[in-house]
């Protein structure tokens, strides 16, 4: 016999085991909403029914949050939390999630804000507590002490079935188009809109509203420096002008956005001097020469018509085979392909060598990152809205929301110095350590949630809630 083979033989398989716990990386989550103040703080802002078996609806929006983390794809796998029954206690129906969510007005939506952003500050000042501090952002190798970077973003996601406010998409799809806000720092989604599949791309009002809910979140003492980040859809008059006039004396709003390529500014791309480019920078900030960057700002006749505040940086690349059918005749006849930042930074004090095109053009670059954090809260139940009515499905995005916040805070918090967890794919924290069998046992009038000791991750497991239980309560 092989040694790959016969490991079925004398194996029975039955379904009568006690005292046993699926997914037992759910109290790891439901651990840190209730010890950050999630919990509480929801069910002090949502209303609770009257009478015996009513839900306090923060409770029900947690509950939900938390299967979502574990995979859920829609509202009946709510059921999935009876495998925590023995831990967590009863789970609310699909029923009553359902009429958790349909009740969730604009009033409440603002109340469920102003409890997030409540939240948010406890946890981030835990996370100055830390003894690596906040996670501040580096870029090409520079640290920004003090920055809080904002990414806004579009997705689209699909529908399968007629849903109110679903409708074709500019990518020939049906379904919807929400736009959100990421906090580069943390990976916390601040901020999303729901929107119709066919909302514009560059919308101003959507872009205004979306970032202007995305900076309540955050805590008072952080939004003095704040940088924000989007791709080609934010370069418009409107949109740069309110950013610029977010400038105060206590507080400095920079931004980076795509530029979209126009004979101008081919034109002006064409005038740059031959040794005027410098070679790119890498995230860890050495050189490149498959890179090159150039500034661009005193070239370009289209600034005449902006504000008088935008700095314009060139970058040039040699195409890849994807790219070649829609090079146009410059890059065709130069054999480079050309992109566009424009930026209100001329220096940020304390960063030094901020003012050069390159790191500029490398800050920028590293915006494409929030691709990653659109890709998670899909894993983590954005990927289909669930019903019907426009209602549940805006305050099942918001869940989705606070999955990805519940994510972010246990890493944070509880595994900030694993390096296999610290910043793990959805799929591999759930692999590794949300989808972990366990036994309940109960000694000395303790309940004793036991995994296996053999597997890699059982002491980053047990660190992580030894140190969410040691968070001081909230108040």
């Amino acid at each position: 016999m092989s040694k790959g083979s016969g490991w079925d033989q004398r194996l029975v398989v039955g379904s009568g085991g006690k005292g046993l716990v699926g997914h037992a990386g759910a109290v790891l989550i439901r651990k840190c909403a209730d010890r950050v103040g999630l919990t509480g703080g929801l069910n002090k802002v949502l209303p609770r029914g009257d009478g015996p078996g009513w839900w306090d609806r923060g409770t029900v929006l947690v509950c939900l949050a938390v299967t979502l983390v574990l995979g859920a794809t829609s509202m009946s796998d709510i059921a999935l939390l009876a495998h925590q029954d023995l831990v967590l206690g009863d789970r609310p129906s699909e029923s009553t999630v359902r009429r958790a969510l349909a009740g969730l007005d604009e009033t409440a939506l603002k109340r469920i804000g102003k409890a997030r952003a409540k939240v948010r500050a406890r946890v981030w000042d835990l996370l100055s507590r830390r003894p690596q501090g906040f996670p501040w952002l580096t870029v090409a190798g520079k640290l920004l002490s003090g920055w809080v970077v904002i990414d806004l973003d579009a997705t689209l996601i699909a529908a399968h079935s007629d849903k109110q406010g679903a409708a074709a998409t500019f990518k020939k799809g049906y379904g919807f188009h929400p736009l959100g806000a990421w906090c580069s720092n943390t990976a916390e989604c601040l901020a999303m809109l729901l929107r119709s599949g066919n909302a514009g791309s560059n919308t101003v009002a959507d872009h205004i509203r979306v970032l202007g809910a995305a900076i309540n979140q955050l805590p008072v003492a952080y939004r003095r420096k704040i940088l924000i980040r989007v791709d080609g859809a934010g370069a418009t008059h409107e949109l740069l002008d309110h950013i610029e006039a977010m400038n105060r004396l206590w507080r400095s709003v920079k931004f980076t956005v795509g530029w979209t390529i126009t004979d101008a500014d081919e034109t002006a791309i064409e005038q740059v001097p031959a040794d005027a480019w410098t070679d790119g920078l890498n995230q860890d900030g050495t050189a490149t020469g498959t890179a090159h960057v150039a500034e661009l700002t005193g070239l370009n006749q289209r600034l005449d018509r902006w504000n008088g505040k935008l700095r314009l940086t060139v970058r040039r690349t040699k195409p890849s085979a994807r790219h070649v059918k829609n090079l146009t005749d410059l890059e065709k006849r130069t054999g480079w392909r050309y992109r566009i930042v424009a930026t209100n930074i001329t220096r940020i004090a304390g960063v030094p060598g901020s003012h050069q095109p390159q790191w500029i053009d490398a800050l920028h670059r590293s915006h494409a990152g929030v691709e990653d954090q659109v890709r998670h809260a899909k894993a983590m139940g954005l990927r289909n809205l669930p019903s019907k009515a426009w209602t549940v499905n805006r305050a099942w995005v918001l869940t989705a929301n606070i999955a990805a916040d519940l994510t972010a805070w246990t890493r944070l918090l509880g595994l900030h110095d694993q390096p296999d967890l610290a910043h793990a794919e959805p799929e591999t924290l759930r692999y590794r350590l949300l989808h972990l069998p366990a036994k309940l046992a109960t000694h000395a009038r303790r309940r004793v949630l036991s995994i296996s000791e053999t597997w890699p991750w059982a002491d980053a497991f047990t660190l992580c809630w030894q140190r969410l239980t040691l968070l001081p309560p909230a108040t």
